[in-house]
């Protein structure tokens, strides 16, 4: 990503869900133009309540739905995910996979900055954070996002891959705990914390092309063995605002 261009318009993909929610909220204080998609037109009200801008009914196993909702956005945020249910298992028509890897392909060839995908703890290095019977109970989910996440690593897009612990709707506790490499790191973390390292992302150069493990302290079960230290951005955000208004 361009550091010295100011972002101007960025997408909340799977803006309905919880942690998507959370990132609208996260979003709306500063001049960003925000669109935000979902499956529904029953949500349109309720994402723009939330701060959207702009909100695209999309399906992201249709792939030309997927560049429809890219264009002209600098910046991607994804939370898409399945909602609970045997496809966890079994792993068949997952947009973990099939929409991510579509959104992709389509913010590739729109010439996208910066993409930011929700992924989990138990995925890929990070399998031994989650116990063995959560791992065979999710396992179809956890092999689809391991599949988005090599097709985002392999895109060439500039990326952050964030992996939360179990999700919580706490209130954000602003302690959160940032493991990279995998290993055994394992707990909790609140979905507003989450939504606030998404938004940094695309502005922390320390979090630029990595994949990290996020929990929060009061949540952390277990220590991370490859704690990092991260320098958030979230001043950035403030700055867009700034800066769009010279």
């Amino acid at each position: 990503m361009d550091r010295s261009r100011i972002p101007d318009q960025v997408l909340v993909a799977g803006a309905s869900g919880e942690t998507g929610q959370e990132l609208l909220s996260v979003l709306r204080p500063t001049e960003l133009s925000v669109r935000a998609t979902t499956r529904s037109y029953a949500n349109v009200d309720m994402l723009e309540r939330h701060g959207a801008d702009d909100v695209i009914v999309a399906d992201f196993f249709e792939s030309a739905d997927a560049v429809a909702a890219v264009v002209d956005c600098d910046i991607v945020y994804c939370t898409l995910g399945t909602p609970p249910g045997v496809r966890h298992t079994i792993g068949t028509r997952l947009v973990d996979r099939t929409g991510v890897i579509n959104l992709i392909t389509a913010a590739v060839g729109s010439g996208v900055s910066y993409f930011v995908l929700e992924s989990a703890i138990g995925v890929g290095t990070s399998k031994a954070g989650l116990s063995l019977p959560a791992r065979l109970l999710i396992r179809g989910t956890l092999s689809a996002k391991h599949d988005a996440e090599t097709a985002l690593r392999r895109s060439g897009l500039d990326y952050t891959i964030v992996r939360p612990g179990r999700l919580t709707n706490d209130p954000p506790s602003d302690t959160v705990v940032v493991n990279e490499g995998g290993g055994s790191v394992s707990g909790s973390i609140p979905r507003a914390d989450v939504a606030q390292v998404m938004a940094a992302s695309p502005f922390t150069p320390d979090a630029r092309n990595r994949t990290l493990e996020i929990v929060s302290r009061d949540g952390m079960t277990s220590e991370p063995p490859n704690h990092v230290d991260i320098d958030w951005a979230d001043d950035r955000l403030t700055a867009s605002r700034e800066h769009r208004h010279i």
